[in-house]
């Protein structure tokens, strides 16, 4: 079978959302990490400082949550970002839980990205033109928020 000829493969190929999410975040990371470079900082670095700093959900476990990631992953990714001095770990309100915060190192590299940051958010922004930025930022909401 010719897989252009195959329905199921055109139909996938046309229709699917998480092919087309996954070709947009490759696309997207790209960019903003090449915009980072100057900072050292990568995005994902970048976005997860700026959640800790911001004073999201105090443990580790309730940051996974609200980053949408797994508690494996987020604590691999502090764990390199304990080794590079961004941020200190330590033990929470209750005796198990551990909380993540921004060291003055950490602070400093943020603020030397955010206007890395800015630019490349702009250039986004100027692309997709107002509405289809806001309509962007509500079905991306959206789809992050809903749970299935």
């Amino acid at each position: 079978m010719n897989i252009s000829t195959a329905p199921i493969y055109s139909v996938v190929a046309r229709d699917c959302l998480c092919r087309k999410a996954r070709m947009a975040d490759r696309t997207i990371v790209r960019a903003y990490d090449e915009a980072l470079r100057p900072s050292g900082l990568r995005i994902t670095q970048f976005t997860l400082l700026v959640a800790i700093g911001y004073g999201a959900p105090g443990s580790i476990s309730e940051l996974a949550d609200w980053l949408a990631m797994e508690r494996t992953t987020l604590t691999r990714n502090l764990k390199l970002l304990e080794k590079e001095e961004l941020v200190t770990t330590r033990a929470g309100v209750h005796h198990r839980s551990r909380v993540a915060e921004l060291t003055e190192y950490g602070r400093a590299k943020l603020e030397q990205a955010y206007p890395l940051w800015q630019a490349v958010q702009s250039e986004y922004q100027a692309r997709l033109g107002d509405e289809d930025w806001r309509q962007s930022h509500i079905t991306l909401t959206r789809l992050a928020t809903d749970k299935h």
